[in-house]
């Protein structure tokens, strides 16, 4: 069994409950071992750039040198935790300045320099268990099913720190929806964004933003739209004008495994 230090992050404690129980409910299927740290905090919910903006980062950093001490890849399936944590375990491999001012402040056993392997659950699945393999282990296939992958903002930038796919012309989780017998749909507005973090300043044009995603898949045939961002979830289905269902992928993940009944018992 592959084990892997998980960080399910704030949200997923309280308004995103249901993203953290189908992915513990589909790791356990898959044979995963989610081992969550025991003193993990907020990761700060977004990335600060400033050079000498550290405090913020910290929280993350203890993450991350919980995943070395472990010895074990770090997990995360939040979008804006993956940011956050990615981004800076990026920085502290490549600035030696940032590395220094972490590790003078935490104090830690020994250095935190970057060693944590970081993976979101969708890395895991393509890169670990691999697309193939995970479709031989859907027990139900969601055959017919026209699905829109919604990536946002936060899963793909910055593209040089996530490294996890094209930002431009995504396919994982198109690959994702096809692994579980879905018929993904390819719609111009994937990778936009969705106004989330505009909502509290200018509802009206979060709704706009929103509103263009959903039409945008809808226009493409789209009969569900799929996320890993909580943010994005609640703007969708709150701030949209649309009618069309969105779901975490790890609940159609769940459902295609079996495991959706399991964890609702």
């Amino acid at each position: 069994m592959e084990t892997f230090t998980y960080y399910p992050g704030c949200t997923l404690r309280t308004k995103a409950k249901t993203l953290d129980d189908y992915a513990r409910a589909s790791a356990k299927a898959l044979g995963i071992s989610l081992e969550e740290p025991s003193d993990w905090q907020c990761c700060g919910g977004a990335y600060t750039t400033a050079k000498d903006e550290i405090a913020t980062k910290l929280s993350a950093v203890r993450t991350l040198n919980a995943a070395k001490t472990a010895d074990s890849p770090l997990i995360t399936v939040c979008s804006a935790c993956h940011n956050v944590i990615k981004q800076t375990n990026y920085d502290i491999s490549n600035d030696e300045e940032f590395a220094s001012k972490v590790n003078n402040y935490l104090k830690l056993d020994e250095p935190y320099c970057g060693e944590a392997t970081v993976y979101h659950y969708l890395e895991m699945l393509r890169d670990v268990i691999g697309f193939d393999e995970l479709a031989k282990k859907v027990v139900n296939p969601l055959t017919g099913k026209k699905i829109a992958a919604y990536y946002g903002c936060l899963l793909l930038r910055p593209s040089k720190a996530l490294a996890m796919d094209d930002p431009e012309n995504p396919s994982i989780i198109e690959d994702f929806i096809r692994a579980i017998g879905g018929t993904p749909v390819i719609y111009a507005q994937r990778n936009e964004c969705c106004g989330g973090y505009i909502a509290l300043e200018d509802r009206a044009q979060a709704q706009k933003r929103s509103s263009n995603v959903m039409r945008s898949a809808e226009d493409q045939g789209a009969e569900m739209v799929i996320t890993a961002c909580p943010l994005c979830m609640y703007n969708l289905k709150k701030n949209s004008d649309s009618s069309l269902p969105v779901y975490y992928f790890t609940e159609i993940l769940a459902e295609a495994l079996g495991a959706k009944e399991d964890d609702n018992e």
